[in-house]
């Protein structure tokens, strides 16, 4: 008797994601699920990725993987084309003659319990985990902690330069690193977390009560307007680095459901790739150095 185990196909790899990331989970607007790859080819080698940029396509290739799984969507937006002559195209025609299908989990990542922002607390540490923003009641993703963000408590009480620090050494190394806006010696206690651009959440963190939010893309006018009404500290990463962490899950998810071998893209796909610190300008030492990459004023 044979003890061979089939592989998995592309429609079983499917299959298992969205028993974890239900597509109705996602938001209207947001385009999940496969974009390309034939149902029934097999899948033996998957790469999970938060982007699909040229790099990470390389990567694929170099790796020789079947699929790749993304955070990102790459068309989240309609297209006219897919010539091999524009940005998205020629990622479509190098997966496809490579036949590597791909496969998006995005904001219905986002909102599961665990998803993308319970990876995030993981790193830094936190404990008694709920959403930030819950699901709304009566939405396909409601009830069973699920919602957008995450709220917990650090292991210990640390002051804001501290904590900036440690999130600066458990996030995933980036040319920016953490910043963060607030009094230094503020101690945190209870932290708010969101992966991805978070500054739409912003009232959610202050109606919470928490000490401090951590997320990313804040915006000059909006964390300003937020501190000075007495909002919690901020702490800001790039877009990247709060979603990374979730790769290490999904990659954990289709080793044990599919017995597929996942690996995990550690290329930063974030744009700013060269941070420079300031030189002293006089101003009163903050307890601890933290990054001063300041963005270009302006509004919205």
């Amino acid at each position: 008797m044979s003890t061979t185990t089939a592989v998995p196909t592309v429609a079983d790899v499917v299959a298992e994601l969205e028993r974890r990331y239900p597509p109705s989970w996602a938001e209207e607007w947001d385009r999940v699920g496969l974009v390309l790859g034939e149902p029934d080819a097999q899948v033996r080698r998957v790469l999970c990725v938060v982007d699909v940029v040229p790099e990470t396509v390389a990567e694929a290739l170099a790796a020789g993987v079947d699929m790749i799984v993304a955070h990102h969507p790459l068309l989240l937006r309609g297209v006219s084309s897919v010539a091999p002559t524009t940005y998205k195209g020629r990622i479509i025609h190098q997966l496809i003659k490579a036949d590597i299908a791909l496969y998006v989990a995005h904001t219905n990542a986002d909102v599961a319990a665990p998803g993308v922002s319970d990876a995030l607390a993981g790193r830094l540490g936190l404990t008694d985990l709920r959403p930030l923003q819950p699901a709304r009641p009566g939405t396909p993703a409601a009830g069973e902690g699920r919602g957008v963000g995450r709220i917990g408590r650090l292991p210990r009480p640390m002051s804001l330069a501290e904590l900036t620090r440690h999130a600066a050494t458990v996030l995933p190394v980036t040319a920016v690193g953490v910043r963060a806006a607030g009094a230094p010696d503020r101690i945190v206690r209870t932290l708010a977390v969101c992966g991805g651009s978070g500054d739409s959440f912003l009232a959610d963190a202050s109606a919470a009560g928490v000490d401090a939010y951590l997320t990313a893309d804040l915006r000059h006018h909006p964390a300003g307007e937020h501190l000075a009404t007495g909002g919690p500290a901020l702490l800001d990463a790039t877009h990247w680095a709060t979603e990374r962490p979730w790769l290490d899950d999904l990659a954990a998810l289709l080793r044990g459901t599919s017995g597929v071998e996942a690996l995990v893209s550690d290329l930063d796909t974030s744009p700013w790739t060269v941070h420079a610190a300031p030189p002293s300008t006089g101003r009163p030492a903050v307890a601890e150095p933290v990054a001063d990459d300041k963005e270009p004023d302006r509004e919205g």
